[in-house]
């Protein structure tokens, strides 16, 4: 009988142990996050775990009582020192590694499982471990929930990219990476600069020519100046071109009150919230002077979220910024 009670005493201390280990190391905000997705096991785990000082004591109280038990019953059957060498041999292999490995790898699943044997135990032991738990709630306070950097959660999604039980693929990593990181860029790093900037004049006349050229060029919204490109008065949509009389000046067809101007300083956050309030899609970045730096678009910034260059059959130079530097 000595034996028999030495080796259950042994799983119980196990059991303590390990989901001591498991079930502490399980993150409530994970735990409710999951819940929200429908995750059963989660739920489960959850009704256990969210009280923390009282499982902690509970399954502590347990586990020091269990161990005890074994020395004393060891201590009946062994000589002293004998019976501490094998007491401590028993509970450490058996009672702490083991289950702790096992259990930290598989701590949802198993927690899932024992959160009913987890909840007797609570209920056994509530008389002693809740004056306990009381105190340290009001001493400590709540759980401080995990909260990750935007490197951090950067890393974790290339971590998940990279296993193959997840399902984040590469594209998916990338989006997410640049959605985490273009609100550290300002306007100046994607612009177009001034010195590749397709522009016209006010004064300018609508003829075959000029219609060639703007063709040519392929964009689709062009900055309209007066007397000086630092003076960018609006912007000529090519859609309003059509059924357009040769001959039409150009300050009869641009839009003056879509015009947009933004400090090159602006992050590309505060520059995509202006886009989607003015309802444009161009801006004209100016520095301290009121001079033209160069003019940046709502395609810009997604490419800079998305992480590649939007390249559409309009577009003569993939990258203009490249443009302006070899020239």
């Amino acid at each position: 009988m000595d034996y028999l009670a030495v080796i259950l005493l042994i799983l119980l201390s196990g059991l303590f142990s390990g989901l001591t280990l498991g079930l502490l190391s399980l993150d409530k905000n994970e735990l409710e996050r999951k819940i929200s997705l429908g995750d059963k096991q989660a739920k489960k785990v959850y009704s256990v775990r969210k009280q923390g000082n009282l499982l902690l004591c509970t399954l502590l109280l347990g586990n020091v009582g269990v161990n005890s038990t074994i020395a004393i019953i060891l201590g009946n059957i062994a000589s002293g020192v004998v019976a501490g060498f094998l007491a401590t041999g028993l509970i450490v292999i058996f009672g702490e590694i083991i289950p702790q490995a096992s259990f930290a790898r598989y701590a949802l699943k198993i927690g899932a499982k024992t959160a009913w044997l987890v909840k007797i135990f609570m209920f056994i032991l509530f008389p002693v471990c809740w004056p306990i738990s009381w105190m340290l709630d009001k001493a400590l306070g709540e759980e401080m929930p995990n909260i990750y950097s935007k490197k951090e959660l950067m890393k974790i999604v290339e971590e998940h990219e990279g296993s193959k039980e997840s399902d984040v693929d590469a594209d998916e990593e990338r989006i997410i990476h640049g959605a985490l990181s273009y609100s550290d860029k300002n306007a100046e790093q994607i612009m177009t600069p001034r010195t590749v900037v397709y522009s016209l004049e006010v004064d300018s006349i609508l003829n075959k020519k000029l219609l060639t050229e703007i063709k040519e060029e392929g964009f689709t919204r062009i900055p309209i100046y007066q007397e000086s490109i630092d003076n960018i008065i609006g912007v000529l949509y090519i859609k309003d071109l059509i059924n357009i009389k040769l001959g039409t000046k150009i300050k009869n067809i641009y839009k003056k009150e879509k015009t947009l101007t933004v400090a090159k300083e602006i992050k590309l956050d505060e520059l995509l919230a202006m886009f989607i309030k003015a309802k444009t899609h161009i801006a004209i970045v100016k520095n301290e002077y009121k001079g033209l730096e160069g003019v940046v678009t709502l395609e810009d910034v997604i490419e800079e979220i998305l992480k590649q260059e939007i390249v559409d059959e309009t577009d003569k130079v993939p990258d203009l910024q490249k443009k302006a530097k070899n020239k």
